[in-house]
């Protein structure tokens, strides 16, 4: 019965992905650019928005799990910068993409699928803790100068602050204005799942040797510091799943991109992003039948 739970829940993720591997093999155009500015520019921040205005989930329980996934990255970021160190990994190329998951792409529809609305509620919050991280840490490290100006420009961040004011008044919008963005924001799984098959299939990569003894050192760590943090901070089981399965996720495809952009070892990203997406065929379902 669980391995039929967890097949139900991974099963729609990987088949989405699987659409968009196949479309782009098949030489069908996709105009990823285009798809990924728009869900992360409309899409996404509609999502974020709206979950975080209509979720009935205590405003103190949202904090509480803030402050957690915020330690967990904080965790990550120490002992995955010793990893670096132990294993001789340059510190540009790998730190950021070892710690940063993709916690949009196969995150949010991980936790609705498993949790329901209620977990996509909380794998938003930890969405946008680490996507704010990203934007600044992330960056920084890779590009070695700071990033306050490409943060302030997210729509994700305006539209998580935005939805915390709404969440922590108990404000609404107007029923047709509400109805539009759930609609915009119900494109924004269905998009990210489809593209990240679509990255996946047009990363080449040389060599895998290495990204495959790292990935797995990579997913232990991940998920031994999110049941480590979940438990600390005393998560309820739907927090401390979420918690668990979003630091956990694979390597973000957005880590290869900004390692092409500032000069990184991007084909060594490639190769981490690929071996950790195939890789989380086995090792999500093992995560989900741990915290399910």
């Amino acid at each position: 019965m669980l391995v039929l739970t967890v097949l139900e829940i991974t099963a729609p993720v990987f088949l989405l992905a699987l659409i968009g591997f196949i479309w782009v093999k098949l030489g069908f155009e996709y105009r990823m650019e285009f798809v990924t500015r728009f869900a992360m520019s409309i899409s996404v921040p509609a999502l974020i928005f709206t979950a975080l205005m209509q979720t009935e989930i205590n405003p103190s329980a949202l904090t509480t799990l803030s402050i957690a996934a915020a330690a967990a990255y904080l965790a990550l970021t120490v002992v995955m910068f010793v990893a670096c160190k132990l294993l001789s990994l340059d510190i540009r190329t790998f730190l950021a993409p070892l710690i940063m998951g993709n916690t949009g792409n196969i995150g949010l529809p991980l936790a609705l699928f498993a949790f329901g609305e209620t977990g996509l509620a909380y794998a938003i919050v930890i969405f946008a803790v680490m996507a704010i991280y990203s934007f600044t840490f992330g960056i920084w490290v890779v590009s070695g100068g700071g990033s306050f100006k490409t943060l302030i420009q997210e729509p994700l961040v305006g539209a998580t602050l935005l939805g915390a004011v709404f969440l922590w008044n108990g404000w609404t919008t107007p029923v047709f204005l509400t109805n539009a963005l759930e609609l915009v924001g119900q494109m924004a799984i269905p998009m990210m799942l489809i593209t990240l098959g679509v990255a996946v299939a047009r990363i080449s990569p040389k060599s895998l040797n290495k990204a495959i003894w790292v990935s797995i050192v990579r997913v232990s760590i991940c998920v031994a510091i999110g049941v480590a943090i979940g438990r600390l901070f005393g998560l309820d089981p739907i927090a401390f799943g979420v918690l668990t399965v979003q630091v956990s996720t694979p390597v973000a495809v957005t880590s290869y991109l900004i390692a092409e952009k500032y000069g990184a070892d991007s084909d060594s990203v490639a190769g981490l992003v690929v071996v950790s997406t195939l890789m989380a065929m086995i090792t999500i379902p093992l995560t989900l039948a741990f915290v399910v």
